[in-house]
């Protein structure tokens, strides 16, 4: 398959490579690597670069990105690049904000995509994962409809072309189709499923609408986990 002209058109007319690259590296990883490998995947045909706020990595890769448009291997158009939302910006005055602080950082004036990370709202602050004197992660109370209603003002300002959602189960996904004054119906519903056995694809496969889901450790203790019973 050639990762170039392998594409999906998604709900709003936009299109999605089906391969992408994932910027994700543990935190082992010096984070210059992605300077490394961030070129060569786009040298070897990768068109989609995922990254991530919470990676860490973003402005590593932003300079990688910049480097093969400079060279003439690629222009930015040619480029599919997406960022994610992460959980301690999910109050809606926030959004607009982390969005900014990615797109300097991978120096782009816009996303092709922009995901809600984890259907979960953490309490905001430099860290990204806040804990107590128990060590217990402190989340934060936000309706998920009032971040994505901030989203889509992300999307009207131009700054990205698509948004969509991330390991969302089928009642946080109808919560927001369900939303009086949609505008935009989410793209996607990213999912982290390459751990999956065969057998647990099959299970996924046969859920309804085949949403996919799995088990996200970090929800646990949240009020409102498990989300559902499919959860």
């Amino acid at each position: 398959m050639d990762p170039k002209r392998q594409k999906v058109k998604l709900n709003d007319g936009h299109f999605i490579p089906v391969l992408g690259f994932g910027t994700y590296a543990p935190e082992e990883v010096a984070k210059m690597e992605a300077l490394e490998f961030t070129p060569f995947s786009i040298e070897v045909g990768f068109r989609h670069i995922d990254c991530a706020h919470v990676y860490q990595n973003e402005e590593q890769v932003g300079q990688a990105i910049q480097s093969k448009i400079a060279d003439g291997t690629v222009r930015r158009e040619d480029l599919f690049c997406t960022s994610k939302l992460w959980c301690t910006s999910f109050r809606p005055e926030l959004v607009l904000p982390a969005l900014e602080k990615s797109l300097k950082s991978l120096q782009l004036d816009y996303v092709d995509l922009y995901i809600i990370h984890y259907p979960l709202a953490l309490k905001p602050g430099k860290e990204l994962f806040p804990k107590d004197e128990n060590g217990k992660l402190i989340f934060d109370s936000v309706d998920l409809c009032h971040t994505w209603e901030a989203l889509e003002r992300c999307k009207d300002a131009g700054l990205t072309k698509s948004i969509g959602v991330s390991n969302f189960n089928h009642k946080q996904l109808e919560k927001i189709l369900n939303k009086p004054g949609l505008k935009y119906k989410p793209v996607c519903n990213q999912v982290f499923d390459f751990e999956l056995t065969p057998e647990d694809m099959k299970a996924i496969d046969g859920l309804n609408r085949n949403i996919r889901y799995y088990e996200f450790q970090l929800g646990i203790g949240h009020p409102g986990y498990p989300f559902s019973e499919e959860y």
